[in-house]
């Protein structure tokens, strides 16, 4: 008895042991399929908003309004339809924003100054780092998604640099070139669209390394917008946001050595 049942148990661990690479495989292949189906909404999501946000920049012409003498031309009027209609008008303004971000077009420093001028110093950099948030992250899933080849391509010479940073330094590199720009903006959203780091983590870490400058131009567009004569040059608020831009890439560059050396006392 006892010798049928061991042949019995060990029969049984030979069928596991075949059948156990298969069931792995079929899994496998389930996961896959399941992930190819993501991908292709993904791409179907990614396309109708590429579709959207051409759609708004050509409907709403926001060509002019990365053009800073324009801007400052319709200002008066910004700010009254901001005060008639701030819900729908934020909306707008913040949808437009992520647009111009997302597709890559060059104007965020305008846009940015233009939400300080219009919105203030508050509301301005609470709109200005969401919808440019929001915009470098579209444009990270379109690179991702949709672009891979083209990206790969057109910035090769850079991609192996943000592979070498984020290999040696993790999230913080992405930080450090977020307050630091060592690459265009734009580059930036895109070359991380080809690495592995997930969209969750780029939105956060590009978020909270893009606030200081942000605050730096809202603020700067807040005091320069009230700028009626020549006068107004010589005040000392704007004065002061002036000479904040210009201290900037030192204020990032030591914010992130101490940060460095931080992490490096923690592991040691």
């Amino acid at each position: 008895m006892c010798f049928i049942a061991s042949n019995l148990f060990i029969s049984k661990l030979k069928i596991r042991r075949i059948e156990w690479p298969w069931s792995v495989l079929a899994l496998i292949h389930v996961n896959a399929r399941r992930l190819e189906t993501i991908d292709k909404k993904m791409k179907m999501f990614l396309t109708l908003l590429t579709l959207l946000a051409f759609g708004a920049y050509f409907y709403f012409d926001l060509e002019k309004f990365l053009n800073l003498e324009y801007v400052q031309s319709q200002l008066e009027i910004l700010r009254s339809y901001r005060s008639d209609h701030f819900g729908i008008f934020t909306l707008i303004f913040s949808l437009s924003y992520a647009a111009v971000i997302a597709l890559s077009i060059p104007g965020a420093i305008i846009l940015t100054l233009t939400s300080g001028a219009v919105f203030g110093l508050f509301w301005g950099v609470i709109i200005a780092s969401f919808a440019s948030s929001f915009g470098a992250t579209l444009a990270f899933l379109f690179s991702r998604f949709l672009l891979r080849d083209w990206v790969e391509k057109k910035f090769k010479r850079y991609l192996a640099l943000v592979n070498k940073g984020l290999e040696k330094e993790g999230l913080f590199y992405l930080f450090s070139i977020r307050m630091i720009p060592l690459f265009p903006f734009f580059a930036v959203n895109l070359l991380m669209g080809l690495t592995s780091i997930s969209t969750r983590s780029f939105y956060l870490v590009s978020q909270a390394g893009m606030l200081l400058g942000t605050m730096a131009y809202v603020n700067a567009g807040s005091e320069l917008s009230q700028i009626t004569s020549l006068s107004g040059l010589i005040s000392i608020p704007i004065i002061m946001s002036l000479i904040f831009l210009g201290l900037l890439p030192l204020i990032a560059k030591y914010t992130i050595s101490y940060m460095r050396r931080r992490s490096h006392e923690k592991i040691c």
